[in-house]
């Protein structure tokens, strides 16, 4: 998006709805001369623009509406010991898909795994939908992992060829904007859905809206974005290094979730295996010098998994400390976080202003600090005197941060890779982002656990039955640490440049 300055001689000064719309920009011109053609919702890319972030929408609703229909899924399929087993299929395959789809779409572009992606994400669910028992049910959610999978980082590459580089930042924006809705609505809907219709309507619903997207979104595709990013070289074979590892991480990350149920010490042995997997694979599949935080895109890759990491895990324990030490509602609970939505998406608008640009760095890097200091606030709640709204408003500026680092990584990334690499760089940024994610949710659930929380393993906890059941420094023993991996993050933005 291209703000109202009157040094830029292309915008009249007459064009306001360039600032009221984020999905507009003033007609300008990119790098290489072309004209941008009205911005993101200009003719030439409206329906491309659309198409996407359609598919973005569909996604979130999903991501927010299913979790909502899942523990009634488990109790009528008599799976509740594994319920736990419906997220960790979906996260493993989801990470073996990122890598695919990588390669996929550097070799032949990002047609053909976005297309395969949707398809599986859809019949993932209907399999889901339809599960007359809950390993079938957890087979459609390895299903859908796929297409999930696929989808993300091939939407990363369309981005990559067919916006110029003035233009992502306004993509990435519409990217953000499309959870706002989903986060507030789904959870509602999907609860009354599986209340009038029954559960399975949540699963099965949600495919019959992919036709749309599809045909908005895959004609654009395959005029803009298709076939290799050198049409005039030669066609790179799939690296089955890389395929190889890329199902060590998927292992190794389910094998740790599976140790992470169970605090027995006969939960070492996956554990160790886990780890043994993991950690090949891992430093095969980051940039070189991702772990020591080297210049460069090695830093916008452990910058993205170090904030998604510390702010999910400790999200996903602030509902129940509201539920379990301060007696609220789970509904009313969740919504104390709604507002979030709103702050994240105007945290990936402000980054996507021209003249935020040279000083992307010190945004993220502050971006960093709010992130750090919201975790920080939410556990003073446990103390009675502390309103429990000091919660909502510290969320919201966490996401305030979140929102302006999160697109901030996924822009340098593209900035800082080549055609040919957008897609294995794609991969390594979304592998950092899931998999600190269940790292840093494994470490979290385990000290929660050693100090009286309950077993966590990303579903029912002892604790949620009452106020007071779960012991207040359990909660602190979350929240303290993922605020100090947050601070990690303040010191990594500041080497994401390459000078």
């Amino acid at each position: 998006m291209t703000a109202l300055d009157p040094r830029d001689a292309d915008v009249a000064p007459a064009d306001i709805s360039a600032v009221a719309d984020p999905l507009r920009k003033s007609p300008a011109r990119d790098q290489g001369g072309a004209p941008d053609q009205g911005g993101v919702l200009g003719p030439e890319h409206r329906a491309l623009s659309i198409g996407i972030v359609s598919v973005v929408l569909l996604i979130a609703f999903e991501a927010t509406a299913v979790g909502t229909a899942m523990p009634v899924a488990a109790r009528e399929l008599n799976g509740i010991p594994l319920y736990a087993f419906a997220f960790s299929a979906y996260f493993t395959t989801s990470l073996f898909a990122m890598v695919l789809s990588g390669q996929w779409a550097d070799r032949s572009g990002p047609l053909a795994p976005l297309a395969t992606g949707i398809s599986a994400f859809g019949a993932g669910l209907l399999l889901s939908g339809t599960a007359g028992t809950m390993w079938l049910f957890i087979l459609g959610r390895a299903v859908q992992g796929l297409g999930g999978g696929l989808v993300i980082v091939a939407l990363y590459v369309v981005v990559s060829r067919a916006y110029s580089e003035r233009l992502r930042p306004a993509i990435m924006a519409a990217f953000a904007a499309s959870w706002v809705i989903p986060s507030v609505v789904g959870p509602l809907a999907s609860g009354t859905v599986t209340e009038h219709l029954g559960w399975r309507w949540v699963f099965i619903g949600i495919p019959a809206l992919v036709v749309l997207p599809l045909a908005l979104a895959l004609p654009a595709i395959r005029r803009k974005a298709s076939g290799p990013a050198d049409a005039q070289g030669p066609v790179p074979a799939f690296d089955r290094r890389r395929i190889r590892l890329a199902l060590g991480i998927s292992l190794g990350a389910g094998l740790l979730q599976y140790a992470g149920q169970d605090l027995r010490w006969l939960s070492l042995f996956p554990a160790l295996a886990g780890v043994a997997f993991l950690v090949p694979a891992v430093l095969g599949l980051l940039p070189g010098g991702t772990w020591r935080a080297a210049r460069g895109l090695p830093s916008v890759v452990l910058l993205r998994g170090v904030a998604a990491g510390a702010f999910i895990a400790a999200e996903s324990f602030v509902p129940l400390m509201l539920v379990t030490q301060r007696g609220l509602s789970p509904t009313m609970a969740g919504l104390s976080l709604a507002v979030g939505g709103a702050t994240w998406a105007l945290g990936s608008y402000v980054q996507s202003r021209p003249r935020l640009e040279p000083y992307r760095e010190r945004l993220m890097a502050g971006g960093m600090v709010l992130v750090a200091l919201s975790i920080a606030t939410a556990p003073s709640v446990l103390i009675a005197s502390v309103p429990v709204w000091i919660v909502a408003v510290a969320w919201a500026f966490g996401c305030l941060g979140m929102g302006a680092v999160i697109a901030s990584t996924s822009v340098l990334l593209l900035k800082l890779s080549a055609p040919e690499e957008a897609g294995a760089n794609s991969a390594a940024l979304q592998i950092s982002d899931g998999l600190s994610n269940v790292l840093l949710l494994a470490a979290g659930g385990a000290a929660f656990a050693a100090l009286g929380g309950g077993a966590v393993g990303g579903h029912a906890v002892s604790a949620a039955s009452g106020a007071g059941g779960s012991h207040p420094a359990a909660f602190a023993a979350v929240f303290l640490p993922m605020a100090a991996v947050a601070l990690v993050g303040v010191w990594v933005a500041t080497r994401i440049r390459t000078r």
